[in-house]
């Protein structure tokens, strides 16, 4: 191991932008994996029967094209990057439920009064997406390179994050598609029964953010091109309301 500059444990996605990192600055590295087969979370896997194709974990990748990283190694142009019409859909009881289309304008239509606040929450980010991408995938360091960009989605997360994150809406659609997605964090989020609970599952960005992808490949199905959808309801267990965890 003499020769070597660097040896990288694990040949999951961060694994392997490490070392390509590593490679790529001109150092030898040796990658060990436990595994059969690399990749981690990103593997695609017959996990049922012969010839089923599953992702392992991860399916969907939200502002993957957006990525410094995958941009720097040109990510489009090595795979096939899949966007659907649907980023996310979130049900409510009763039947019914709000969905996100790739198309925000389109996305606040289908929230009748409550479409307008929506546009207002998310637009702005939307419209700057690569920039928020850039900020959120940062390590927070440091002076940030568009301030104001980060300075209005510092105050957009602060309203989510407080007891005023529902007070723009007056529905129960647009906020409970708001849970779903914020309940991707992990760390504790605030509720208005200050209770912890069972939080919506659904992946982020929320609402019409424009560069949100999945992954495909030669040996996974084309399953992934479809909107992935969230398994529990954004209400709380105890208030009957659309909360946060």
């Amino acid at each position: 191991m003499s020769d070597l500059d660097a040896i990288v444990v694990g040949a999951g996605p961060n694994g392997l932008a490490a070392a390509v990192t590593l490679a790529r600055a001109g150092l030898a590295v040796r990658v060990y994996e436990r595994a059969a087969q690399p990749g981690g979370g990103a593997r695609t896997q017959e996990l049922t029967l012969p010839g089923f194709r599953h992702d392992t974990c991860s399916a969907v990748h939200p502002l993957a094209v957006a990525s410094p990283f995958f941009r720097a190694f040109g990510l489009a142009e090595r795979i096939e990057l899949l966007t659907p019409e649907v980023s996310f859909a979130h049900p409510l009881p009763g039947g019914g439920g709000g969905i996100a289309y790739r198309d925000l304008e389109r996305t606040a239509q289908t929230l009748g009064r409550d479409g307008r606040a929506y546009r207002r929450l998310f637009a702005p980010l939307a419209a700057r997406s690569l920039e928020v991408a850039e900020f959120t995938g940062s390590n927070l360091i440091g002076i940030p390179r568009h301030p104001l960009v980060t300075a209005r989605f510092g105050v957009s997360a602060l309203e989510q994050g407080s007891p005023l994150w529902n007070a723009r809406f007056s529905g129960e659609t647009a906020p409970a598609m708001i849970t779903g997605v914020a309940a991707h964090a992990i760390v504790r989020q605030p509720s208005d029964c200050r209770r912890t609970h069972t939080p919506a599952a659904g992946p982020s960005p929320a609402g019409g953010a424009r560069r949100s992808s999945t992954r495909s490949s030669r040996t996974s199905s084309r399953m992934a091109a479809r909107s992935s959808p969230t398994t529990r309801f954004g209400h709380c267990a105890h208030c009957r309301r659309p909360g946060r965890r």
